[in-house]
């Protein structure tokens, strides 16, 4: 079995589960006791949070823990937002896009539903990238937050993240960017980024689902969403889940390992996964190299032998180990079947839209019409997946589309 499925979720590392098990078994005692139990899970839960802080580039008391990458949007979007009326006066407008995960579009949806904001939403170019420009054209004084995804998850463009938070900045309003995709391939550094609000997911980078972390700027202000006996300094209540904090921080350290040793960005700024300055850029390592020379393999086969593929998102300034394709002349959830008969998995999607029958809203939203964007196909691979395999996954993608087109 082939997995290229892993924008969806990822194994969970084993140091992360060894590092989580002491915390589910002798040292269960709540962080919130003052008793040697809860000390010594107070303790545990203090460590996990330097460590995601190092991962982040931030300070410990800057670190949320949340029950992952859904609710973390919810909080930096409805929190950012409503924080900034309530304490800042800033007006009731919300500047975002259209090719959000629905976490940020739902949660815009509520603010504009039950609060009474008004939204106005980017738009982006054909391959999803998103202008200082346009994003300058759209803010008013009166805009409270911007919340632009880094990368996105169906099409994998990357943004220039830094650039559009300063621009966010010069209209006084906050800036929020969901991270779900993007912490697991990019060099993460939310001070270079210059965000007041960075969202992710455990599951995307090795720790167990149901795990996640939120950074949230020292200042900034945010309303919370649940209420109760004020832990995490009062922006999450709840007792705190120790052992799944702990396992995020491991996984995070590991990740931070792999992705130092590789170089594969120059900075956290960098929105060029691929960079273009040329083969003898000093920045880039071998294992760069190696990662965009398998991407480029996997998407040329595919290009030149199935008449009419197309890729989205952008070329070059996009997730490493992402590939998507709409296949005029096939429904994609076929080719996805015939796959698997193969030994392949994909996706034609985000899994959070699993089970919907309707086109992809970022598809339709890039200028896609509704029958191309039900042929969609996504490729996403974690960097032990070998070039062989790659190799496979493409014989098998070019029968696939074959069986599913039918004899001509």
């Amino acid at each position: 079995m082939i997995l290229l499925d892993a924008a969806a979720t990822t194994p969970v590392r084993r140091a992360a589960l060894e590092a989580a098990w002491p915390y589910l078994t002798g040292t269960f005692g709540n962080p919130s006791s003052v008793h040697e139990p809860g000390l010594a899970a107070a303790r545990g839960l203090a460590a996990a949070r330097e460590g995601v802080a190092a991962f982040l580039g931030c300070r410990p008391a800057e670190v949320v823990f949340t029950s992952g990458g859904t609710e973390g949007a919810n909080l930096c979007v409805k929190g950012l937002a409503l924080g900034a009326v309530l304490e800042s006066g800033r007006g009731r407008h919300v500047v975002t896009t259209r090719i959000e995960h629905e976490a940020v579009l739902e949660s815009v949806a509520y603010l504009e539903r039950v609060h009474g904001f008004a939204v106005s939403y980017v738009e982006t170019d054909a391959t999803g990238v998103v202008s200082p420009d346009a994003l300058r054209a759209a803010l008013r004084s009166d805009t409270a937050l911007v919340t632009i995804g880094w990368a996105n998850n169906e099409v994998g463009t990357v943004q220039d993240v830094a650039v559009l938070a300063s621009v966010a900045h010069e209209s006084g309003a906050l800036f929020h960017t969901d991270a779900v995709q993007a912490v697991a391939a990019l060099a993460v550094d939310v001070r270079a980024l210059g965000v007041d609000a960075l969202s992710f997911s455990g599951h995307k980078l090795g720790a167990p689902k149901g795990s996640g972390a939120v950074f949230v700027r020292a200042g900034a202000p945010l309303e919370p969403l649940l209420h109760g006996g004020g832990q995490e300094r009062g922006r999450r209540s709840g007792t705190e889940n120790v052992a799944w904090a702990v396992a995020l921080a491991s996984a995070a350290a590991e990740l931070a390992r792999d992705l130092g040793s590789s170089q594969m960005h120059a900075s956290a700024g960098e929105s060029r996964p691929f960079a273009t300055t040329g083969p003898g850029d000093e920045r880039r390592s071998s294992q760069e190299h190696a990662f965009e020379h398998e991407f480029r393999d996997f998407v040329t086969t595919g290009l030149e032998s199935i008449p009419g593929a197309r890729l989205t998102g952008h070329p070059t300034r996009r997730l490493p180990r992402h590939a998507s394709f709409v296949i005029p002349g096939v429904n994609g959830e076929t080719v996805l079947l015939e796959l698997e008969r193969r030994g392949v998995i994909a996706s034609a999607g985000s899994a959070c839209a699993a089970g919907r029958t309707e086109p992809s809203h970022v598809l339709l939203a890039l200028g896609y019409t509704p029958d191309e964007a039900t042929t969609a196909l996504r490729f996403t691979w974690t960097a032990d997946v070998t070039a062989e395999q790659l190799e496979q996954a493409s014989v098998a993608l070019i029968e696939s589309v074959a069986a599913a087109r039918g004899p001509e």
